[in-house]
């Protein structure tokens, strides 16, 4: 049964418009791409950050979904390196998690926002971390999935796993399929400074004590390169308000494998943000 013209209007007119950029960058040329609900709310900007083996096509639908929950323009982009932003020669240093703030100066101009929510997966959780605690005034709310606070033999175990996989070709070519001939240069940025054991006593608890904006960390309790001690971390070092979001039977990927109870909770979130910061009766 084909749907209606008047449903068919309505769920276009709820699809986001989607817009693809370059930013341009002392380091290289960034892709990034937004997506902006028709009705969009004059708030700022979901700012997504991809995780160590990601890029901007890695997100698949999420970001037009959480734009279209949350009536917010979301904005992903690839780091250096990866997907389609510039090459980047020799394995990033060991503080390539700190060193991504810089970037932000760059994406506010060139794509036309001041303030922004950053959301970070993974490693993008840690350099969302960093983005809060370096742009206080800038960052109003943090949101945190499968981030790492820390090294811990479960991380570095679910690392090691995830390697041996990928010496699988059929494997290797899934990750050439969004990283074209950069996917082993990203292979090796990952597996090769997480297992260093020079970046063994990496850790956030420095950092967390100057975000002072809001954080939501979401984590799956069968997370396969975290502990639940890990969102415990980043809410007991948070030197502002912080609440832990535990998804039962949940893996390393919530935003794929719980979708709609990650939107609900973003949403949710961000309506306390914006309900604290409304002036008071």
């Amino acid at each position: 049964m084909n749907p209606s013209p008047l449903r068919a209007h309505a769920a276009a007119a709820a699809t986001p418009s989607v817009s693809d950029h370059r930013v341009e960058h002392a380091g290289g040329a960034l892709f990034a791409r937004s997506w902006t609900p028709c009705a969009a709310a004059a708030a700022s900007p979901i700012v997504l950050l991809h995780d160590s083996l990601g890029c901007v096509e890695l997100w698949r639908d999420f970001p037009a979904q959480l734009a279209a929950a949350s009536a917010r323009r979301v904005i992903a982009y690839d780091r250096l390196g990866f997907g389609r932003s510039a090459p980047r020669v020799g394995r990033p240093p060991p503080s390539f998690i700190a060193d991504e703030a810089e970037v932000v100066a760059s994406l506010q101009a060139q794509l036309g926002f001041e303030r922004f929510v950053a959301f970070g997966h993974s490693v993008g959780g840690g350099i969302a971390v960093h983005w809060a605690a370096r742009h206080p005034a800038a960052c109003e709310a943090l949101i945190t999935e499968s981030a790492q606070a820390f090294v811990e033999a479960r991380t570095r175990h679910g690392i090691e796993a995830a390697r041996d996989q990928f010496a699988d070709p059929a494997q290797f070519a899934r990750l050439q399929r969004y990283h074209g001939e950069r996917a082993a240069w990203v292979l090796d940025a990952w597996v090769g400074i997480w297992l260093d054991p020079a970046f063994a006593d990496w850790s956030l608890r420095d950092v967390l004590p100057r975000v002072h904006c809001p954080l939501l960390a979401i984590h799956g309790a069968a997370d396969e390169f975290g502990s639940v001690q890990q969102p415990r971390t980043l809410v007991e070092h948070c030197g502002g308000a912080a609440r832990l979001a535990l998804l039962d039977a949940t893996g390393h990927v919530p935003h794929r494998e719980r979708s709609a109870q990650v939107l609900e909770l973003v949403v949710e979130q961000l309506e306390r943000v914006a309900a604290a910061r409304s002036p008071q009766p």
